[in-house]
């Protein structure tokens, strides 16, 4: 497999997002497959617990942690100095409003790219975007979704920032590519979950009134495990042959939304929840849809149709390019995945009790 990379051992890899959920977990994968002269660019050293202690057991390895803000030129020319690779983590994941989604999703990805668009020794630039991005408005009731589905078109209109940036964030990395010639892929994870994000996918229902409000009903649930979606993404960086191809990253196995809330009940503590039926969900979204254009924008288009279609639309999902052409499979399977996971949401619940 050694034969097949595209970058030796000791060239400089650049992670951004170094300190995050699934960029920790990047560079242990990274550390594990070998490759030990790594650059950890961090917005900040606080929270850096996993960070620190991959670093720890790993005292052999060159890493350097560089502490800056990629919204600054001069911070991105210095994390990419000499760099080969670049798995590029770091997004405004959780940002409310455009503008600030937009800045530090989009602007820092573009700083990025400015700064190695001459660099000629680079040999692949990661994005990790997301599959919120995909449309299924034209999607059949069950239909397949894969890498060749429709992009959502009119993002603004899903209510959603992140989907939003996310959508801008790929289509920068393509522009890039076609005026410089960067070389890149595009890994976009579903529903991530693991030790680090205990809460449950909006994919599976909402809390927001008092009552969780079970909307995924049979719908199968795109879940990667943490770990299991970090190896994905380092496969992405390394293998020969797959500039300016986009991965899907869901594992085996997929678990109903019934099935999962179920588990979690079981597993960590019961709650009240309402099952909401199909038809019911989808006037729901749309009737707030309808009163949000009414009030012009006074109340904000948080349900929308797009919104059900992107999250509780019943879809079957594929990981088979990820798996045919990275030779990636799903590490750890769903049922001891279920069990860390689990383990994790218990042991924040003790620390906030």
């Amino acid at each position: 497999m050694e034969t097949e990379f595209i970058i030796n051992k000791e060239d400089v890899i650049l992670v951004t997002g170094a300190n995050g959920f699934i960029g920790s977990r990047v560079v242990d994968v990274l550390l594990r497959y070998g490759f030990n002269n790594l650059r950890c660019f961090v917005r900040s050293t606080h929270h850096s617990d996993k960070l620190n202690k991959t670093i720890s057991l790993n005292g052999n390895a060159n890493i350097e942690i560089i502490s800056g803000n990629l919204l600054s030129i001069s911070d991105c020319k210095n994390a990419t100095k000499n760099v080969s690779a670049v798995y590029h983590l770091a997004a405004g994941r959780g940002e409310k409003s455009y503008a600030s989604a937009v800045l530090n999703s989009v602007v820092t990805t573009r700083n990025l790219l400015d700064s190695i668009k001459d660099h000629r020794g680079l040999k692949r630039f990661v994005n990790v975007g997301s599959i919120t991005v995909y449309s299924k408005n034209k999607l059949k009731m069950n239909g397949l979704l894969d890498e060749t589905c429709e992009i959502e078109n009119m993002p603004a209109k899903r209510g959603e920032a992140y989907c939003y940036a996310k959508i801008k964030q790929d289509e920068i990395v393509m522009d890039y590519n076609r005026k410089f010639e960067i070389p890149y892929v595009i890994v976009r994870p579903g529903a991530v979950y693991g030790p680090g994000n205990e809460s449950i996918s909006g994919r599976v229902g909402i809390d927001t009134f008092g009552i969780f409000l079970h909307f995924g009903g049979n719908n199968r649930i795109p879940l990667t495990f943490v770990d299991n979606c970090a190896e994905c993404i380092v496969l992405a960086g390394i293998i020969k042959g797959i500039d300016g191809n986009i991965f899907n990253v869901i594992d085996d196995q997929a678990p109903t939304s019934r099935h999962f809330l179920s588990l979690y009940k079981k597993n960590v503590y019961k709650f009240r929840s309402m099952s909401v039926p199909k038809v019911f969900s989808y006037l729901f979204c749309y009737l707030w849809e309808k009163y949000s254009d009414w009030s012009m924008g006074q109340l904000p288009p948080v349900f929308n149709r797009n919104r059900w279609a992107s999250d509780w639309k019943p879809t079957v999902y594929s990981n088979k390019k990820a798996k045919e052409l990275l030779g990636w499979n799903p590490r750890i399977p769903f049922a001891e995945a279920m069990k860390i996971y689990f383990e994790a949401c218990n042991i924040k619940r003790r620390g906030n009790a």
